[in-house]
Protein backbone atom coordinates (compact mmCIF):
# COMPACT_ATOMS: atom_id res chain seq x y z
CA UNK A 1 0.00 0.00 0.00
CA UNK A 2 1.22 3.35 -0.81
CA UNK A 3 3.42 5.67 1.77
CA UNK A 4 4.09 2.24 3.89
CA UNK A 5 7.31 0.39 4.10
CA UNK A 6 6.22 -2.89 4.45
CA UNK A 7 3.58 -4.99 2.23
CA UNK A 8 -0.02 -4.94 3.32
CA UNK A 9 0.38 -9.10 2.94
CA UNK A 10 2.64 -8.92 6.14
CA UNK A 11 1.19 -6.60 8.27
CA UNK A 12 -3.02 -7.15 7.04
CA UNK A 13 -3.51 -10.53 5.04
CA UNK A 14 -1.03 -13.22 7.71
CA UNK A 15 -2.18 -11.69 10.72
CA UNK A 16 -6.16 -11.81 9.65
CA UNK A 17 -5.37 -14.70 7.75
CA UNK A 18 -4.34 -16.61 11.00
CA UNK A 19 -6.86 -15.72 13.41
CA UNK A 20 -9.41 -16.61 10.68
CA UNK A 21 -7.41 -20.22 10.25
CA UNK A 22 -7.19 -20.55 14.56
CA UNK A 23 -10.68 -19.90 14.32
CA UNK A 24 -11.54 -22.52 11.66
CA UNK A 25 -9.10 -24.98 13.99
CA UNK A 26 -11.02 -24.32 17.43
CA UNK A 27 -14.24 -25.30 15.64
CA UNK A 28 -13.20 -27.92 13.39
CA UNK A 29 -10.48 -29.75 15.66
CA UNK A 30 -11.38 -32.44 18.73
CA UNK A 31 -9.58 -30.86 21.50
CA UNK A 32 -7.31 -34.23 21.33
CA UNK A 33 -5.57 -33.04 18.62
CA UNK A 34 -5.64 -29.56 18.79
CA UNK A 35 -4.05 -29.66 22.25
CA UNK A 36 -0.86 -31.32 21.21
CA UNK A 37 -0.52 -28.47 18.42
CA UNK A 38 -0.81 -25.78 20.75
CA UNK A 39 1.82 -27.68 23.28
CA UNK A 40 6.09 -27.75 23.53
CA UNK A 41 7.12 -29.02 19.89
CA UNK A 42 3.73 -28.24 18.27
CA UNK A 43 3.66 -25.68 15.23
CA UNK A 44 2.67 -22.33 16.86
CA UNK A 45 5.98 -23.09 19.15
CA UNK A 46 7.77 -23.37 15.52
CA UNK A 47 6.22 -20.50 14.42
CA UNK A 48 7.14 -18.51 17.15
CA UNK A 49 10.71 -19.52 17.39
CA UNK A 50 11.07 -18.22 13.80
CA UNK A 51 9.82 -15.01 14.61
CA UNK A 52 12.18 -14.54 17.68
CA UNK A 53 14.89 -15.62 15.78
CA UNK A 54 14.06 -13.82 12.28
CA UNK A 55 13.76 -10.55 14.34
CA UNK A 56 17.20 -11.03 16.73
CA UNK A 57 18.94 -11.14 13.04
CA UNK A 58 16.93 -8.03 11.96
CA UNK A 59 17.62 -6.23 15.12
CA UNK A 60 21.54 -7.18 15.01
CA UNK A 61 21.92 -6.36 10.96
CA UNK A 62 20.73 -3.15 12.22
CA UNK A 63 22.85 -2.44 14.79
CA UNK A 64 25.28 -2.25 12.67
CA UNK A 65 23.47 -0.24 9.66
CA UNK A 66 22.79 2.49 11.77
CA UNK A 67 24.78 5.53 13.47
CA UNK A 68 22.67 7.49 16.28
CA UNK A 69 23.92 5.42 19.86
CA UNK A 70 20.48 5.97 20.22
CA UNK A 71 19.61 3.54 17.64
CA UNK A 72 22.22 1.42 18.33
CA UNK A 73 21.56 0.99 21.98
CA UNK A 74 17.67 0.30 20.88
CA UNK A 75 18.35 -2.37 18.24
CA UNK A 76 21.22 -4.50 20.61
CA UNK A 77 18.34 -4.40 23.51
CA UNK A 78 16.16 -5.60 20.99
CA UNK A 79 18.40 -8.37 19.29
CA UNK A 80 19.24 -9.58 23.16
CA UNK A 81 15.43 -9.41 24.21
CA UNK A 82 14.64 -11.15 20.72
CA UNK A 83 17.65 -13.72 21.50
CA UNK A 84 16.17 -14.81 24.60
CA UNK A 85 12.89 -15.51 23.61
CA UNK A 86 13.60 -17.91 21.02
CA UNK A 87 15.97 -19.63 23.55
CA UNK A 88 13.38 -19.97 25.66
CA UNK A 89 10.88 -20.73 23.26
CA UNK A 90 12.95 -23.81 22.61
CA UNK A 91 13.76 -24.52 25.72
CA UNK A 92 17.77 -23.98 25.00
CA UNK A 93 17.55 -26.78 22.07
CA UNK A 94 15.55 -29.44 24.32
CA UNK A 95 12.73 -29.63 22.30
CA UNK A 96 14.91 -30.41 18.87
CA UNK A 97 17.11 -32.18 20.49
CA UNK A 98 15.27 -34.36 23.21
CA UNK A 99 17.71 -34.36 26.08
CA UNK A 100 16.71 -34.84 29.33
CA UNK A 101 16.43 -32.18 32.34
CA UNK A 102 18.95 -32.63 35.17
CA UNK A 103 17.26 -33.21 38.01
CA UNK A 104 18.67 -29.94 39.97
CA UNK A 105 17.33 -28.09 37.21
CA UNK A 106 14.24 -30.30 37.06
CA UNK A 107 13.62 -28.98 40.91
CA UNK A 108 13.11 -25.59 40.65
CA UNK A 109 11.53 -25.93 36.92
CA UNK A 110 7.67 -26.44 37.15
CA UNK A 111 7.96 -27.73 33.56
CA UNK A 112 10.95 -30.23 33.99
CA UNK A 113 12.64 -27.96 31.02
CA UNK A 114 15.65 -26.47 30.82
CA UNK A 115 14.34 -22.87 30.50
CA UNK A 116 14.54 -20.15 32.37
CA UNK A 117 10.40 -19.13 32.08
CA UNK A 118 9.19 -21.85 34.24
CA UNK A 119 10.95 -21.40 37.03
CA UNK A 120 9.76 -18.04 38.17
CA UNK A 121 7.03 -15.94 37.64
CA UNK A 122 9.33 -13.17 37.63
CA UNK A 123 11.09 -14.56 34.08
CA UNK A 124 7.86 -15.36 32.72
CA UNK A 125 4.41 -13.76 33.85
CA UNK A 126 6.02 -10.16 34.05
CA UNK A 127 8.01 -9.79 31.21
CA UNK A 128 4.82 -11.57 28.90
CA UNK A 129 2.65 -8.59 31.11
CA UNK A 130 5.51 -5.88 29.99
CA UNK A 131 5.35 -7.13 26.33
CA UNK A 132 1.73 -7.33 26.36
CA UNK A 133 1.22 -2.85 27.80
CA UNK A 134 4.52 -2.00 25.17
CA UNK A 135 2.54 -3.29 22.75
CA UNK A 136 -0.73 -2.02 23.36
CA UNK A 137 0.55 1.59 23.76
CA UNK A 138 2.90 1.03 21.35
CA UNK A 139 0.40 -0.60 18.88
CA UNK A 140 -2.50 1.36 19.38
CA UNK A 141 -2.18 4.27 21.83
CA UNK A 142 0.88 5.71 19.99
CA UNK A 143 -0.66 5.80 16.90
CA UNK A 144 -4.07 7.07 18.18
CA UNK A 145 -1.71 9.69 19.44
CA UNK A 146 0.47 10.31 16.58
CA UNK A 147 -3.11 10.87 14.32
CA UNK A 148 -5.28 12.91 16.72
CA UNK A 149 -2.95 14.36 19.70
CA UNK A 150 0.83 14.17 17.65
CA UNK A 151 1.52 17.18 19.98
CA UNK A 152 1.72 15.09 23.50
CA UNK A 153 4.32 12.91 22.16
CA UNK A 154 8.07 13.51 21.97
CA UNK A 155 9.33 14.43 18.93
CA UNK A 156 12.40 13.35 19.76
CA UNK A 157 11.46 9.78 20.07
CA UNK A 158 9.47 9.71 17.36
CA UNK A 159 11.99 7.62 15.31
CA UNK A 160 11.21 4.36 17.88
CA UNK A 161 7.36 4.94 17.53
CA UNK A 162 5.60 2.32 15.94
CA UNK A 163 3.66 2.88 12.51
CA UNK A 164 0.11 2.62 12.61
CA UNK A 165 0.01 -0.34 10.47
CA UNK A 166 1.37 -2.54 13.47
CA UNK A 167 -2.39 -1.68 14.83
CA UNK A 168 -3.48 -5.00 13.29
CA UNK A 169 -1.12 -7.29 15.07
CA UNK A 170 -1.42 -5.11 18.12
CA UNK A 171 -5.12 -6.08 18.13
CA UNK A 172 -4.36 -9.73 17.50
CA UNK A 173 -2.29 -9.65 20.98
CA UNK A 174 -5.06 -7.58 22.54
CA UNK A 175 -8.65 -8.74 21.05
CA UNK A 176 -8.26 -13.15 21.75
CA UNK A 177 -7.51 -12.15 25.35
CA UNK A 178 -10.27 -9.91 25.87
CA UNK A 179 -12.57 -12.46 24.31
CA UNK A 180 -11.46 -15.67 26.10
CA UNK A 181 -11.57 -13.79 29.39
CA UNK A 182 -15.00 -12.21 28.51
CA UNK A 183 -16.56 -15.72 27.93
CA UNK A 184 -14.93 -17.12 31.47
CA UNK A 185 -16.76 -14.46 33.24
CA UNK A 186 -19.95 -16.44 32.21
CA UNK A 187 -17.85 -19.68 32.74
CA UNK A 188 -17.40 -20.75 28.82
CA UNK A 189 -14.05 -21.00 26.52
CA UNK A 190 -13.49 -20.87 22.91
CA UNK A 191 -9.73 -20.82 22.21
CA UNK A 192 -7.46 -23.88 24.05
CA UNK A 193 -4.96 -21.84 24.54
CA UNK A 194 -5.42 -18.64 24.34
CA UNK A 195 -1.71 -17.58 25.38
CA UNK A 196 -0.75 -19.79 22.27
CA UNK A 197 -2.72 -17.00 20.24
CA UNK A 198 -1.44 -14.28 21.95
CA UNK A 199 2.44 -15.15 21.55
CA UNK A 200 2.30 -15.23 18.15
CA UNK A 201 1.23 -12.06 17.92
CA UNK A 202 3.21 -10.80 20.18
CA UNK A 203 6.26 -12.62 18.29
CA UNK A 204 4.93 -11.15 14.92
CA UNK A 205 4.13 -7.42 16.04
CA UNK A 206 8.03 -7.71 17.46
CA UNK A 207 9.10 -8.94 13.66
CA UNK A 208 6.95 -6.26 12.02
CA UNK A 209 8.59 -3.83 14.14
CA UNK A 210 11.59 -4.33 13.89
CA UNK A 211 11.45 -5.25 9.77
CA UNK A 212 9.45 -1.82 9.68
CA UNK A 213 11.99 0.35 11.92
CA UNK A 214 14.55 -0.60 9.67
CA UNK A 215 13.13 0.08 6.46
CA UNK A 216 12.31 3.48 7.47
CA UNK A 217 16.26 3.92 8.99
CA UNK A 218 17.47 2.97 5.11
CA UNK A 219 15.17 4.62 4.23
CA UNK A 220 16.09 8.45 5.87
CA UNK A 221 20.18 7.43 4.77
Amino acid sequence: MKGYTLPAVLWLYIPVGFILLQIVLEITLHREVLSPMLSEGGPHEAVQFFLASASCLIALKTVFDVKPLLLKGWMLCAALGCFYIAGEEVSWGQHIFGWITPEFWSNVNDQNETNLHNTSAWLDQKPRLLLYIGIVVGGLVIPAMRRWRPEKLPRKYEVLYPSAILAVPALGVLVPHLFQETLELFRLSFFERVSEVQELYIYYFIFLYLLDFRKRILQKN
